[in-house]
């Protein structure tokens, strides 16, 4: 295939331009051009942000919080600056409400823990959906464990779509938690939240969105979804690992236990009594990650400038010419048919298990995730063990799917 496609834009920036940004994509992996289709599992890091966390450490490595001298002020004022930044980019009301933590799972056991132990006891409702990541069932599982509370799973249909008959019909007044996914990690599908929510409030309960897959696709807007919680991950939008945001409401937070003890997260400490800090640092303890949290704002800076609703309309556009693609060859099944969906295009072949489709495409250059994709839950609903999933970014083209369905005909002359 070796079709000629009209120069692609993001906004005014071509996406030649962007890909220039991204120094990892210009080399070749086994002899061939890289096509990194695999950004659901973990984006890549343009130069702005690369030399951000490599300033840090040449520049002004120091611990943030408390220091009177010069670099731990200038440390403390650029990751405080990150927290702004990101609090605009997910339309937070205050920085108060924007707490830093290793990445979503974290954020949901966190939740899990500081809330769900106090607030969950035998007979209560938590409700999570079919399409969730193990990082949003398992935590709920060991809490409901520990509390004896009840966990309850909304059904999908056959084309990936929550079944929300059924999920109005499991709200009652016992409900005390709704955990949803926002976008699914593996079939794509984006969930009315802002109906959920209301729906889960009206009830009394309390909301957490599991933004993973959606913060580096969709324009996001806590308020306006009006969820008590939500929770993404910093290399999932271009920034470094090891770093993720926890937003929720100040009034829930201000009557939350922290997470865990230590530095940063108290305001007086004896042997007698402690005193917790302020939000956000109530659950900030320890040294955080500083040159990843500085890294995040450039990340985010990075997104702002192309423009969120930039972002998802050309990715929908490639997304919708993946599947075009896929359906025109025999003996492959796309998983997931929804409507609105965003990110990834998740398939299987006749002819050949997933892991088998991962090798062949990595011989021609074309990375992409295969597997379970953490969803078994998933997989079982469609009986299914695994799936071959190209997950796309800003700055993948046509060209890239082209070459994925060269590579994806090359494994059917292989195994057909």
């Amino acid at each position: 295939m070796n079709q000629k496609h009209i120069k692609e834009y993001i906004g005014k920036k071509t996406v030649e331009d962007i890909r220039n940004d991204f120094p990892i994509l210009s080399q070749k992996v086994n002899g061939k051009p890289l096509i990194y289709l695999d950004n659901g599992a973990t984006t890549q890091k343009p130069l702005s942000v690369i030399n951000a966390i490599s300033d840090y450490y040449k520049e002004y490595n120091s611990n943030i919080h408390r220091g009177v001298h010069a670099l731990s002020q200038f440390a403390t004022d650029k990751y405080e600056e990150s927290r702004g930044k990101i609090k605009d980019f997910i339309k937070a009301a205050s920085i108060e409400e924007i707490i830093f933590v290793r990445g979503t799972t974290e954020a949901i056991n966190l939740v899990a823990d500081s809330y769900g132990r106090d607030n969950l006891k035998p007979g209560d409702d938590v409700i999570i959906s079919t399409m969730e990541h193990h990082s949003n069932i398992v935590p709920w599982q060991m809490v409901c464990d520990s509390t004896g509370a009840n966990l309850k799973v909304i059904p999908v249909d056959d084309d990936g779509v929550l079944i929300l008959d059924e999920y109005e019909a499991m709200l009652s007044n016992n409900t005390k938690i709704v955990s949803v996914v926002h976008q699914s990690n593996t079939l794509g599908t984006i969930n009315p939240v802002k109906e959920m929510t209301k729906m889960a409030h009206d009830k009394g309960a309390v909301v957490l969105i599991d933004g993973a897959q959606s913060a580096p696709h969709l324009s996001v807007d806590v308020q306006d979804i009006n969820c008590d919680f939500f929770a993404f991950s910093g290399h999932k939008v271009c920034g470094p690992t090891g770093v993720g945001i926890l937003y929720g409401k100040k009034d829930i937070l201000e009557n939350m236990k922290p997470y865990q003890g230590g530095g940063d997260m108290i305001r007086n400490v004896s042997f007698e009594h402690t005193t917790y800090n302020d939000l956000p640092y109530k659950f900030e303890a320890g040294t955080p990650n500083i040159a990843g949290g500085i890294g995040l704002g450039v990340a985010i800076d990075y997104l702002t400038n192309l423009g969120m609703d930039n972002i998802a309309s050309y990715e929908k556009e490639l997304l919708l010419y993946t599947r075009e693609q896929l359906r025109e060859m025999s003996g492959i099944r796309i998983i997931g048919q929804a409507e609105e969906f965003g990110g990834v295009v998740s398939f299987v072949m006749d002819c050949a298990h997933p892991h088998d489709i991962g090798t062949i495409l990595d011989a021609e250059g074309v990375a992409i995730r295969t597997g379970h994709h953490c969803t078994q839950p998933l997989m079982d609903r469609f009986d299914i063990p695994a799936t071959a999933r190209a997950s796309v970014s800003f700055y993948n083209t046509k060209a890239d799917i082209d070459a994925l369905i060269v590579a994806v005909d090359r494994v059917s002359e292989l195994f057909g």
